[in-house]
């Protein structure tokens, strides 16, 4: 094995990362059959980790020579928690009605009590498969899971750096959340062309669902415009003012807990644990006060590309010979959605919910706003807003409710 990589320039990897994840996104959205259906085979977001793997492992770029993921750590991923829950609008989404925040909740929980439940019926069978020692804990690495199933790409970064999961093994939990959600999302879409025979056993009333297609029309209508120079200085500007205020918040209060607790492998003596709650919660605070209408010009667009561009540092840190170095992960993955969509069918049947409340509440969690939109807009296209009013609040809840799974599961192994 080489020393050193071929190209160790940041700015020539950071070209390079830009680029991958550029034509990633182009030939996606290509309607080529080709791409179309390799697409189908290999997600986009899986490529976005893959490429920049597959340039570390042949030693064209390296992470040990590298401060992007710093970078990215530090500066993009608080910036993405903020713009991504800056826009939540908590009376829009009270205005889905009960249904909705319900099935949307019910899918949260059965991700936070699927997690420490699978790892136990797991446990009884082949004990080994949950174990592992130190940065290696199973746990630690299905924390990221956890993040990614309840908030999106965030939140499972965040997850990843709180409980120091090996990063070399990494892309084994890429490859179980990828591949158990798709899984998902096909049985979903399969199920929205028999929504009718399901709402009839579910006996659900679909009068809300036309309310809500006005609803949200205005909504989007209302705060969309396009941005200027201004709105897009004011909008850094205030994002990384947050960002910096939450890094000096999460310096002092790790270091008031460090000097009480007298431990600084606790969680609560970590200045990252602080700056992702932080930065989470200034979010949401800002989403109460006028901030919240940089929406309209692309908060959560912004949100998205520093969210890719971590996933990019992420992947030239994973090794792609690990991915199936533990196949029982997958037991574990289907298992734990087992029970997400066993309790969501279950509570949707006691509350005669929509079918549409179920796929898109349970995609706002496990696909964020990536997929719930999708999902939303295969029942009408006007509904597509749903899943993504939906899936920011998946933003907010996903710090917060990943790490009380990962509580679990550490108690549970």
């Amino acid at each position: 094995m080489q020393n050193s990589p071929f190209i160790t320039n940041d700015a020539i990897v950071f070209g390079i990362l830009m680029s991958a994840l550029a034509l990633v996104f182009t030939t996606s959205k290509s309607q080529h059959t080709f791409w179309k259906r390799f697409y189908t085979i290999f997600p986009a977001l899986l490529m976005c980790y893959l490429i920049p793997s597959l340039l570390s492992t042949f030693h064209v770029i390296s992470p040990t020579h590298s401060n992007l993921y710093s970078m990215a750590k530090n500066y993009l991923l608080p910036a993405s928690l903020i713009l991504m829950t800056l826009s939540i609008d908590l009376k829009n989404i009270i205005r889905l009605g009960s249904k909705s925040i319900v099935m949307f909740l019910t899918g949260t929980v059965g991700i936070v009590i699927g997690g420490p439940l699978a790892i136990l019926l797991v446990a009884h069978i082949s004990p080994e498969t949950v174990g592992g020692v130190g940065a290696q804990q199973v746990w630690r690495g299905l924390a990221t899971i956890a993040g990614s199933w309840i908030g999106g790409g965030a939140n499972q970064t965040a997850m990843l750096e709180i409980y120091q999961y090996d990063q070399s093994l990494y892309a084994g939990m890429v490859a179980v959340d990828i591949l158990v959600a798709n899984v998902w999302m096909a049985i979903l879409l399969f199920c929205i062309g028999k929504s009718a025979k399901i709402d009839r056993w579910l006996k659900a009333d679909n009068s809300a669902i036309d309310a809500l297609k006005e609803t949200v029309q205005q909504f989007q209508s209302s705060v969309t415009k396009v941005p200027t120079f201004n709105d897009l200085m004011i909008m850094a500007g205030f994002t990384f003012g947050l960002v910096g205020l939450s890094h000096f918040l999460a310096g002092e209060l790790s270091a008031y807990f460090k000097s009480i607790l007298n431990n600084d492998a606790a969680v609560l003596c970590s200045a990252f644990f602080w700056l992702v709650l932080l930065s989470t919660s200034l979010g949401i605070l800002a989403s109460f006060t006028p901030a919240k209408k940089m929406e309209g010009v692309g908060a959560s667009k912004f949100g998205s590309i520093c969210i890719y561009i971590l996933v990019a540092t992420i992947g030239m840190k994973m090794d792609v010979t690990h991915t199936l170095s533990n196949p029982g992960l997958f037991i574990i993955g289907l298992i734990w959605m087992g029970i997400h969509v066993g309790l969501m069918f279950l509570v949707a049947k006691l509350i005669r919910a929509p079918f549409f409340f179920l796929a898109v509440g349970s995609k706002a969690n496990v696909g964020g706003a990536a997929s719930a939109p999708v999902v939303a807009g295969a029942f009408h296209p006007s509904l597509a807003p749903v899943g993504v009013l939906l899936a920011i609040l998946g933003y907010a809840l996903g710090t917060y409710g990943a790490m009380l799974c990962a509580y679990l599961m550490s108690i549970s192994s």
